[in-house]
């Protein structure tokens, strides 16, 4: 790939990573409408992907600081536990609500990337998206963080599980999850991307080690960085632009374009 290439797919991971339209089926889909390798390097994937984290990252760097003071404030200072225990029980909402997909992810991986290859069943999995968000689409819970109860956070997890496939959005997943259960909208957008943390250290973390095993690469230091901050940069304002629309109560927009991109690939690949 040349340096345009890598900058591309860096801003094409940007986009579609916060939004819940699956950055993993869009890459899977241009990989074979453009017949082409651009979407091949797992590396690359690994360090795009982490563009995406140090954004999300940076907007939620503050809420996720008050949750690792509260959380050890609780487990090491007893005179103090009142203060921090609601705190501390959204703590475990995220590790309750991570834990169903992590377990999913070990055992369900080659068979998961096994449907990589398959660009058909993408059009069954944008359908799916897109049914999902019109169903919330006049979603107004009344949950906010603390409200939110064991129960949910299981439920939620275990909806996160279905984001393993290609095509199927985890925020959008997570979104409806949310709203299902009667969250608000701000307190779904974030729990959907406090459940992201996890899962994506976890991700990468392989990732590192996937990379470690590939030998050397720094000739490609200088298109992974550009990668790396199109991406950044990209999932951002793609960030902002979801919020946005999900306090708007929007997200039936992004249903009609999941359906009309399924229809397209019914179509292109009959």
């Amino acid at each position: 790939m040349n340096l345009l290439e890598y900058i591309i797919f860096g801003i094409i991971q940007g986009l579609t990573e916060p939004l819940p339209i699956s950055s993993s089926g869009h890459l899977v889909l241009l990989k074979n409408i453009f017949n082409t390798n651009l979407f091949s390097d797992l590396n690359f994937e690994i360090v795009v992907n982490f563009g995406s984290f140090l954004a999300i990252l940076i907007i939620f760097w503050k809420d996720i600081l008050n949750l690792i003071q509260a959380f050890f404030q609780y487990v090491f200072q007893k005179e103090k536990r009142k203060k921090y225990t609601a705190d501390f029980k959204y703590c475990l909402l995220i590790l309750i609500g991570s834990v169903p997909v992590g377990i999913a992810g070990i055992l369900l991986k080659d068979q998961v990337e096994s449907l990589l290859s398959g660009v058909k069943v993408l059009g069954i999995a944008f359908l799916i998206t897109s049914i999902a968000l019109f169903l919330v689409r006049n979603a107004k819970g009344t949950k906010k963080d603390h409200d939110i109860t064991y129960k949910d956070a299981i439920i939620i997890g275990l909806l996160q599980m279905v984001a393993l496939f290609p095509g199927i959005s985890r925020s959008g997943t997570v979104l409806v999850g949310c709203l299902l259960c009667g969250l608000e909208r701000e307190t779904s957008l974030k729990y959907t991307f406090m459940l992201y943390f996890p899962v994506s250290i976890a991700s990468m973390g392989l990732g590192v080690l996937d990379i470690m095993e590939s030998g050397n690469i720094s000739h490609l230091i200088l298109p992974y960085t550009c990668g790396l901050i199109a991406s950044g940069v990209i999932t951002y304002f793609s960030y902002q632009w979801l919020s946005n629309w999900v306090k708007k109560g929007k997200l039936w927009k992004f249903s009609i374009y999941c359906f009309l991109l399924s229809i397209f690939i019914f179509i292109y690949f009959r």
